[in-house]
């Protein structure tokens, strides 16, 4: 078993001994050894002795015991005690955003609630905002939230999406040799609503009869064409429950993730293929021959790819992801696709966390994988002194900090081939009334700042846009880092006047973050090319608080791409000469 799931069970029983309103020592024991367990990076719990749990941070020996049990046995009892005691309508208010393991717990024994739909109908009655508490400004919170993730049910994150698409690739393909990954997740969108593939065969019926025979894959009822197989994902694991006969049966757990599987005539896989990855505002776009784009492709032969439909059609070739009618041919007048930006152009990774916040690795591991990975700088940037939740860093904590961070630079410098440096950055937290998180003497020691929303997130439109514009002028303010604190399928972003947010960056010489994790994707891409024309450097940014994070750069690549944005336009392309020379003029003003 992983640190991951051990930290897992340890802080899900956090938040049902808090629901259950058990006792507070209890609580924080609990909740002090999944934080200090989660930043472990150099032991496998699995692997130690309980003498030697007793060792790490906030572990004691009734802890130890626990970690123990979780080990041996791939549960934890008290945990199992916990989620019988608990409705699941109750479970899944812990998606909700605006109440926390306590306020659940009144809902649930003040006024008996115990699903999702009985709260909102409490809401919606006033019940909520009489509790003590609570308020009309939490019950409006919790409708928001509610209504918020019932506009994002069946969605996936563009991370999950990718992985179970190629799951289900590679199943087809033992089956039939030509099968490609076509519709949203083709197209990298940030959020996928049906998982699509497209299969050349000779023989749909019979395809279709071999697909139902795929066991986790579950069809639709009703099958509106013969050529397109609909249907659900079903997680092969299984749970054993004991009915009223008490016969033992198999569970399975259907996911709502819908998937749609196309069959098509070999002689028509190719142009299938580029319409299924274009989305009809694309292909209804007129051509030199006086028809659509869409007639073009329907028309062509069974050779002939996408470059050779486009040719055809007196048009210019657009990259799947860019296939989304909104201006990506106005936006090849001005660019070339060989412009857009890819994961080999980025000299280096900014905005990273390391374990003198919140991080899982030392700065000495993040800055050696960075370097391994081939880039020439890491930009550090560990969260300030008023995230005390990210362990954020007060004034004597940054001196020290950088006091490793030169002499890593010089170790480092020492046995490279080629140049590498730590770039000593901070994700300042944009505090409510705009202003960064430190006084000018700490700020003007950093090599730039990333500057955060991490608090205080329920705004209006002026409040939001004002609260930015004030961390946008500020001097010190180098990147803007994910502008609306959006997490996908999770949590909207807080609103934001866009143009005006990215003129003012443009005005000041701030760049903006897009920040890579599958979670975020913040700036959404659409606001991308709105960047480009006024100027704005954008940042591709991980956000990594371990050193695998690093790779989240690609879901930001994708969606950079999608919106358009060329090599020239990306600030971590610049090279590690080019990075230190503008921040060294940025800093002198």
């Amino acid at each position: 078993m992983s640190n991951d799931e051990i930290v897992e069970i340890l802080e899900l029983t956090t938040k049902l001994l808090e629901l259950h309103d058990a006792d507070t020592f209890k609580i924080r024991t609990y909740s002090s050894a999944a934080f200090n367990l989660s930043r472990l990076n150099d032991q496998e719990l699995a692997t130690l002795s309980t003498a030697a749990l007793t060792q790490l941070p906030g572990v004691g020996k009734s802890m130890a015991a626990k970690i123990q049990e979780i080990v041996q046995t791939g549960r934890l009892n008290e945990l199992e005690q916990l989620m019988a005691q608990t409705p699941v309508g109750v479970l899944e208010m812990f998606k909700i955003k605006g109440i926390g393991a306590k306020k659940i717990g009144t809902i649930w024994r003040q006024l008996g609630i115990d699903t999702i739909a009985g709260l909102q109908i409490a809401c919606e009655t006033g019940q909520i905002a009489k509790l003590k508490g609570f308020g009309e400004s939490t019950q409006q919170k919790i409708l928001a939230s509610m209504a918020f993730l019932q506009s994002q049910m069946g969605k996936v994150r563009m991370d999950k999406a990718a992985i179970l698409a190629e799951l289900i690739r590679d199943e087809l393909q033992k089956y039939f040799p030509n099968v490609v990954i076509t519709g949203e997740v083709a197209r990298k969108n940030e959020t996928v609503e049906t998982i699509q593939l497209l299969v050349g065969t000779e023989s749909p019926v019979a395809a279709i009869r071999q697909i139902n025979e795929i066991g986790w894959l579950l069809q639709n009822e009703k099958i509106s064409s013969p050529f397109t197989w609909r249907g659900k994902i079903v997680d092969r694991s299984t749970t054993t429950e004991l009915p009223p006969q008490g016969e033992e049966v198999e569970q399975k757990k259907t996911l709502e993730i819908q998937v749609e599987i196309v069959f098509v005539y070999p002689d028509k896989f190719e142009s299938e293929r580029f319409i299924l990855e274009s989305t009809e505002a694309h292909l209804s776009h007129p051509t030199a021959l006086g028809t659509s784009l869409l007639a073009v492709a329907y028309s062509s032969s069974r050779e002939e790819s996408a470059e050779a439909i486009y040719q055809k059609a007196g048009l210019p070739y657009v990259v799947p992801e860019m296939r989304e009618g909104l201006g990506e041919f106005e936006w090849l007048t001005q660019h070339k696709n060989e412009d857009l930006i890819t994961w080999d152009a980025l000299r280096g990774i900014l905005h990273n966390h390391s374990t003198y916040s919140d991080g899982k690795h030392s700065l000495e591991v993040m800055a050696r994988y960075c370097q391994e990975l081939g880039f020439e700088y890491l930009g550090i940037a560990d969260h300030s002194q008023t995230a005390s939740y990210a362990n954020g860093l007060r004034a004597d904590r940054v001196k020290l900090q950088h006091e490793e961070i030169d002499r890593l630079n010089q170790a480092l410098a020492a046995n490279a081939s080629k140049p590498f440096k730590i770039l000593k950055g901070i994700e300042s937290d944009i505090l409510g009334d705009g202003s960064l998180d430190y006084p000018e003497e700490v700020l003007k020691t950093f090599d730039y700042v990333v500057a955060s929303v991490h608090s205080n997130l329920t705004m209006s439109l002026e409040k939001a846009t004002g609260r930015l514009l004030a961390a946008i002028e500020n001097p010190y303010t180098t990147i803007l880092g994910h502008p609306t604190g959006r997490l996908l399928l999770a949590r909207e972003g807080y609103p934001i006047d866009h143009k005006v947010i990215i003129e003012a960056c443009a005005r000041h010489g701030v760049v903006i973050e897009i920040n890579a994790s599958p979670w975020r994707l913040d700036l959404d891409w659409r606001w991308i090319r709105y960047c480009m024309d006024k100027g704005v450097m954008l940042s591709i940014n991980p956000d990594a608080h371990q050193k695998e994070g690093y790779f989240d750069m690609h879901y930001g690549v994708n969606v950079a791409r999608k919106g358009g944005l060329t090599k020239e336009m990306t600030f971590n392309v610049l090279s590690l000469a080019e990075i230190e020379a503008y921040l060294d003029k940025r800093k002198k003003g």
